[in-house]
């Protein structure tokens, strides 16, 4: 049986990475395929100075175009990144009749559907396992391994690097900057942090698990986003003596009314084994209603682990290469014509518990007043922690948790409790999971 033939675009950390496992593994490979998977094609700017692949063996070029129009290309492999020029070259891939992997969650999560549309009218297969939490096969897991269950929630540790830069913080009381600067220094943040630490990249990838999970299209601009930046060593430090722990969390769970989707810092028990993922591993907690809660733990970047999930979804490509169009795994894990139009709710109707700071006056009634706010707005408090003062100082700071409430009626409430004579500042909100 004749090699299949796969063009990969882009040779940097990933492709690289991909490269050298085709290389390496290839008989292993083939052992479980039953043909050669022969890379043919690599496009990559100052291609010509690599040593991974040999030049005798494999076509170089600068253009990738010119790997996405080549008939001998049956598999393209997009890993250059971006929106723009990767939509470009997978959609010209498809409509050429190729078969496509990429590792490109931007271009999945917020071009997806048009893509998958495309795909599916061409009868050829989109694969994108290193989209998310790089090495983790959490896409197979979700489409395939838990496709008899009805989803109700998952959570997810799924950018490396904030969970770096919070694990430093709490293990070692250092501040966000200075662990940001050493993130920058590791290569786990680009020079423009932004994607990593403002949770974009987790939404990113939090939309295509949402769209697995619940049978939605994929909608990136419906996620709830929130950073890291404003978390300080202080509420690090207050929410492990309450017994919690602060992750950067995805959150996708289906309700009554709608699917919560959002990204933010969350305080979670440290007994969970959520808040036990440190450094720059991802996990993956999915709660499905036949199997329970399952855990889903790697890394979730660096060049084999992610080229680990893209060569897998090369595999599953060549597995499935001569089999019908309409007996292969739904792209997206539903049937095109059975995705759903459930809506995904506002953050305002989003229901979790709360971590609440704030810096109140030292004298007496100021905690009566302000329970008396939350109260007013049918919001139950489940601690309370008062700090000393400062010498000098007559501010405190005080610590409540909420027990589950709706978003919109927090909001009411902290804006009534900032309008206190006595609270100086405002309401810090951290959101809260029990993940039970």
């Amino acid at each position: 049986m004749e090699a299949v033939k796969v063009g990969l675009l882009g040779l940097g950390t990933v492709g690289g990475g991909t490269a050298t496992v085709l290389l390496r593994n290839a008989a292993e490979i083939q052992a479980r395929v039953g043909r050669a998977i022969e890379v043919s094609h690599v496009a990559g700017l100052g291609i010509a100075d690599q040593t991974i692949v040999d030049p005798a063996k494999v076509k170089l070029t600068e253009d990738a175009f010119e790997v996405v129009n080549d008939p001998e290309v049956q598999i393209v492999v997009e890993l250059i990144g971006g929106y723009t020029l990767a939509k470009d070259l997978v959609m010209k891939a498809i409509d050429n009749g190729k078969h496509v992997v990429t590792a490109n969650k931007a271009l999945i999560a917020t071009h997806g559907t048009e893509i998958m549309q495309a795909a599916t009218a061409k009868g050829v297969t989109v694969s994108y396992e290193a989209a998310v939490a790089g090495g983790i096969p959490i896409i197979k897991a979700m489409r395939e391994g838990l496709a008899g269950n009805q989803i109700q929630w998952l959570a997810g540790i799924i950018n490396g690097t904030g969970n770096f830069i919070l694990t430093e913080m709490r293990d070692k009381g250092r501040d966000f900057d200075d662990v940001l600067k050493e993130a920058q220094e590791l290569g786990y943040a680009e020079a423009d942090p932004t994607f990593d630490v403002e949770g974009i990249d987790a939404a990113h990838k939090l939309t295509i698990l949402a769209s697995l999970a619940f049978g939605i299209e994929l909608q990136f601009e419906k996620t709830y986003t929130e950073g890291i930046s404003k978390i300080t060593t202080e509420d690090v430090n207050y929410a492990e003596e309450l017994g919690y722990r602060i992750k950067h969390l995805g959150i996708a769970r289906k309700t009554d009314n709608g699917i919560e989707l959002r990204v933010h810092p969350t305080l979670i028990p440290e007994k969970r084994l959520l808040a036990n993922v440190d450094g720059v591993m991802n996990a993956v907690l999915v709660q499905g209603d036949a199997v329970g809660p399952t855990l889903y733990y790697g890394a979730g970047a660096g060049a084999e682990p992610t080229a680990s999930a893209v060569v897998a979804d090369i595999i599953d490509t060549v597995r499935s290469i001569d089999v019908p169009a309409d007996q292969k795994v739904p792209l997206l894990g539903f049937r095109a014509d059975s995705m759903r139009d459930t809506p995904v709710l506002s953050i305002d109707d989003a229901e979790t518990s709360y971590y609440l700071r704030m810096s109140a006056e030292d004298k007496p009634g100021v905690l009566a007043e302000v329970s008396e706010v939350f109260a007013a707005h049918s919001i139950s408090l489940e601690a309370v922690l008062q700090k000393e003062p400062s010498e000098g100082v007559n501010l405190v700071n005080l610590v409540l948790l909420s027990q589950q409430v709706q978003e919109k009626n927090m909001n009411g409430a902290i804006k009534e409790v900032e309008a206190l004579a006595a609270i100086q500042g405002e309401v810090v909100r951290i959101r809260m999971e029990h993940l039970g």
